[in-house]
């Protein structure tokens, strides 16, 4: 039977095949073969012996924390308590498009900002959808959940931001506390840090602390430049430009011109000089 890794502790492996789940434990080939079962990981078992046979191919994978096969990133995004910080943002959008994973921009708490701030939010928006990103509110929970409907996601944004608020909204049995996802999805049923994956409706969301912890320490300043999608609509007379002291790079007249967001632009560079 075919089934997904949801949970890992010690040396055993909790498959969860439609709604039922089995206790299983890894075959040694996978040492043989250097292969480590993770935390998301599509999986043939042995259902009467409780082996897991075979680990899928996969579309992705994560060491900070360990999951495969992660289809989302909900970037969630408050517009006040805490402020909005482009910086977050935009290096959140770069990480998870690096890792290959898709990113989805939640705006939170609009009922506390002012017509002014709701403005820039529009325009912002408008900006983020023609890269081609999902950009919604938390009043937008049904399209939300049907997006998200039997893939793997992971949260993240500001402490406070509003992520066990949203999750609450997408399944009202929940009943999250506020404070960090690990710790209330969590609900003391375990002590040791480990990647665990929760049904939330038919959403299956990633319980790990780690994931905000992503970092660019592991991609080159070509990788990051190339993250941001809307250089490449203005190319410059060299391919290996950076957009930075160069002359005559168009992404720089982009820029002044307006076609660019300046606040991309500004935290472009501060990820290239890794000071953020």
């Amino acid at each position: 039977m075919e089934g997904k890794i949801i949970r890992i502790i010690s040396n055993l492996y909790t498959v969860k095949v439609n709604n039922q789940e089995y206790e299983c434990r890894a075959r040694g080939k996978f040492r043989n073969e250097k292969i480590t079962p993770l935390v998301g990981d599509n999986c043939l078992i042995d259902a009467d012996n409780n082996y897991i046979l075979e680990i899928k191919k996969r579309t992705n994978f994560l060491t900070r924390p360990a999951v495969a096969n992660v289809d989302y990133a909900v970037i969630v995004t408050s517009l006040k308590e805490p402020d909005l910080s482009l910086n977050l943002l935009d290096k959140m959008i770069s990480i998870i498009t690096l890792n290959k994973i898709k990113p989805i921009i939640c705006f939170t708490k609009l009922d506390l900002a002012n017509k002014k701030e709701l403005k820039e939010v529009k325009k912002l928006t408008k900006y983020y959808q023609k890269l081609g990103l999902i950009v919604l509110n938390n009043q937008k929970i049904n399209k939300l959940k049907k997006i998200l409907q039997n893939q793997v996601t992971v949260f993240t944004g500001q402490t406070g931001a509003g992520k066990s608020s949203l999750l609450n909204k997408m399944d009202k049995n929940l009943n999250l506390k506020t404070g960090e996802i690990s710790q209330a999805l969590g609900r003391g049923r375990h002590t040791t840090r480990h990647v665990e994956l929760f049904s939330v409706g038919k959403c299956f969301i990633v319980d790990t602390p780690g994931f905000s912890a992503l970092d660019f320490q592991d991609f080159t300043d070509e990788e990051i430049r190339n993250s941001f999608k809307e250089f490449a609509n203005f190319p410059c007379e060299f391919k290996d430009c950076k957009h930075l002291k160069e002359q005559n790079c168009q992404v720089k007249k982009a820029v002044d011109q307006n076609l660019i967001l300046k606040s991309r632009y500004e935290n472009y560079k501060s990820f290239l000089s890794r000071k953020d």
